[in-house]
């Protein structure tokens, strides 16, 4: 059975509602999924999954957050090659610069994005959830 990993950080609880909606579109197209923070994140998974779904919201400067989720893209990063992923996250300011940086880094270091990512500002509504879900059957389909 196909395998999707959707990881994640969230301060607010926005970015995790993402993530349950991604995980949600994954289990509906039929891949095994598994939804994972941050904190309980090994770079040994990388091996066990076929395609993943990194969520993160804007920080600080609109950057990934620094202090949790930024340390562990920092180890997945060398290891996207070649990687089917998605990526997802929250804004509360700004205009989602930190995403498109993020995007670059990942097409960077030879990700194959699935999809655009998919961002909102603050709480996401039910059309981003929606499009969450889209994302997360993309992902299966893809995996």
């Amino acid at each position: 059975m196909k395998k999707a990993l959707v990881l994640y950080w969230s301060g607010t609880g926005n970015t995790e509602k993402m993530a349950y909606s991604v995980f949600r579109g994954i289990r509906d197209g039929m891949a095994e999924g598994e939804l994972v923070h941050c904190q309980s994140f090994k770079l040994s998974m990388l091996e066990e999954y076929d395609s993943f779904a990194l969520g993160c919201p804007a920080t600080g400067n609109e950057e990934l957050e620094e202090s949790e989720f930024e340390p562990v893209f920092s180890q997945i990063e060398p290891c996207l090659m070649g990687k089917r992923i998605a990526l997802f996250g929250s804004y509360g300011w700004g205009g989602g610069i930190w995403m498109k940086n993020w995007e670059a880094r990942c097409r960077d270091a030879g990700a194959v994005l699935v999809s655009s990512p998919v961002i909102c500002c603050d709480e996401p509504d039910s059309d981003t959830l929606a499009a969450l879900e889209s994302l997360g059957k993309i992902l299966a389909e893809k995996s």
